[in-house]
């Protein structure tokens, strides 16, 4: 039957999030909700700043935002850890939340960035505030609690670096080309060479279409600009 789900029938953030604090840039990112709740019911988890909290809460604080950039696949039962869960105070004698200190207790870590082309491994657990660089890849099960540069593959609890997915050199012409940043157009026109690990041909390709079609336009990426 149509509802029925699978591995082959992922969620499509950019019409499944409702969420004014979550903020999905492009169509293709994904979550692989085969076997758990919905995106934002099962993997987002905001204490302040889910359906619930927004239906009769006043924010005490100012709530964080989540942003998933284009092309972002989340493994299944993936959890992104989002803004009010951090108010036991580890400087503090007691790390229990009283009501009438949650206020004073409560500090904020910050928006999580989750940047182009990033995949999360099933069962991942991301912490409040951190970004993933572009094309990261965070390991099944691992607990990312700092940043991941780009093209990075991170693993464990906490997630260490494991290795690069290419050399310096390739990472920094790969973020110069912005290739995320790309219209749709050039993008599909350029997937040969993009499914591939062929830095000139790419760098030749892309300076090819922009010579044929010098007003091919970018996408504009706001917070996601950067890798």
């Amino acid at each position: 039957m149509s509802n029925e789900r699978h591995w082959s029938r992922p969620q499509y953030l950019h019409e499944a999030v409702t969420n004014p604090n979550i903020h999905v840039r492009g169509t293709h990112s994904y979550y692989s909700h085969a076997w758990s709740g919905d995106f934002e019911q099962s993997v987002v988890r905001y204490l302040h700043g889910d359906e619930y909290s927004r239906t009769g809460w006043e924010p005490a604080w100012s709530i964080d935002q989540l942003h998933i950039g284009d092309y972002v696949c989340i493994g299944a039962e993936a959890v992104l850890l989002m803004g009010g869960n951090h108010i036991h105070r580890t400087d503090w004698f007691s790390l229990y939340p009283f009501r009438d200190v949650r206020v004073r207790a409560y500090l904020g870590k910050g928006d999580t960035v989750i940047k182009d082309g990033v995949w999360i491994g099933m069962r991942a657990m991301i912490m409040p505030g951190v970004t993933l660089g572009e094309g990261a890849v965070i390991a099944a099960q691992s607990v990312v609690t700092r940043d991941v540069p780009p093209y990075t593959v991170v693993a464990g609890a906490p997630a260490r670096e494991v290795r690069k997915r290419f050399t310096p050199e390739v990472i920094d012409r790969l973020l110069a080309l912005g290739i995320y940043q790309w219209s749709d157009e050039k993008f599909d026109a350029l997937r040969p060479v993009i499914c591939g690990s062929g830095i000139d041909a790419l760098e030749e390709a892309s300076q090819e279409w922009d010579a044929a079609i010098p007003t091919t336009g970018r996408h504009t990426a706001g917070v996601l600009s950067r890798g």
